[in-house]
């Protein structure tokens, strides 16, 4: 073989793509998945079926490492250095301190994120278009959504004059953002927002004492992890309620405006294949919710004694009677 022979090879080699090496070796490709809560209500259990409709099955041709928090801040940075140690070919993040806590430990390994609120603010990706470094994803709430929130709580009867937001500073670092907004909004549909930030059982019980006013609950895997006696003590208190999830409704809270958590995660099924196949995050941009959805529980409305609008009602796109 002689020299220009054996640059030829050379180059055939070089050009080959990790997948397709990956493959040939007969290895199976390595997701890490990163949530901070152990509950399935936002679909994790989507997210494997959507990779097979990609052609990524586990135990064939993927490997998924599953880590969860459990709704719980403390324990995401242990899980982190536990998935980047098993060195994955793509990271998929669940929730805002998922993120945080993989991109201090990789500039290297590519990072989908989903369920994620207002990432550029956040400081995850430089613009959504091009979010640049090693991170992209699907968000699920931007600041302006916040108003809207605040808007519906003004829309009940009795009328409501202030609004306690609940999220838990350690698992929302994002709520500063959303309070400006909400207090914006505020001055001009004359309600005083009045942050109330939970942590524990006792600070979630605390909220059962509140009076003369709603509640707005912020997008945070705490408020989630612990709905049961979040929604126990808000219908205590009597007072009405906006959610960030429809799980709340569906539980007995008594409104949500809010995505679909569940489609998020099959949209990063996508990334994630196309990453898994030599995508950049760099090159795929970030992308915002494509369908916001208005649920309201009438039962809970009758039992805490507030009358809603017929035309909120007249727009829900589910109404729990």
């Amino acid at each position: 073989m002689n020299r220009r022979d054996c640059l030829a090879l050379l180059g055939t080699v070089t050009v080959l793509p990790l997948a397709a090496l990956a493959q040939q070796a007969g290895e199976p490709r390595r997701l890490g998945v990163l949530s901070v809560t152990a509950d399935d209500v936002i679909g994790e259990s989507r997210l494997v079926e959507a990779l097979a409709t990609h052609g990524w099955k586990e135990q064939d041709n993927l490997r998924v490492d599953w880590r969860n928090g459990g709704g719980d801040r403390a324990p995401i940075a242990r899980l982190a250095d536990e998935l980047i140690a098993l060195k994955p070919d793509v990271l998929l993040a669940i929730g805002t301190p998922s993120v945080e806590e993989l991109r201090r430990r990789t500039t290297t390994i590519p990072i989908v994120f989903a369920v994620v609120t207002d990432p550029v603010s956040q400081g995850f990706v430089q613009n959504l278009a091009h979010p640049g470094g090693n991170i992209t994803g699907f968000t699920d709430y931007d600041g302006p959504l916040a108003g809207k929130w605040l808007e519906m709580l003004t829309q009940v009867t009795p009328k409501v004059s202030r609004a306690f937001v609940v999220y838990n500073p350690a698992t929302a670092p994002f709520a500063p953002l959303m309070l400006r907004t909400l207090e914006d909004a505020g001055r001009t549909l004359h309600v005083v927002i009045e942050p109330a930030p939970t942590h524990d059982a006792a600070s979630i019980a605390a909220l059962a004492a509140r009076r003369d006013g709603g509640f707005l609950v912020l997008p945070d895997f705490f408020t989630m992890a612990n709905r049961a006696p979040l929604l126990a003590a808000i219908a205590q208190s009597r007072l009405p309620s906006v959610f960030w999830s429809r799980a709340f409704v569906d539980e007995g809270g008594l409104m949500s405006y809010s995505t679909d958590s569940a489609e998020q995660l099959r949209r990063a099924a996508g990334y994630i294949d196309r990453i898994l196949k030599d995508a950049l995050p760099a090159d795929l941009p970030v992308q915002n919710p494509i369908k916001l959805e208005l649920a309201i529980n009438v039962k809970t409305a009758t039992a805490i004694g507030v009358t809603l609008p017929p035309g909120l009602l007249a727009i829900a796109n589910e109404v729990i009677e």
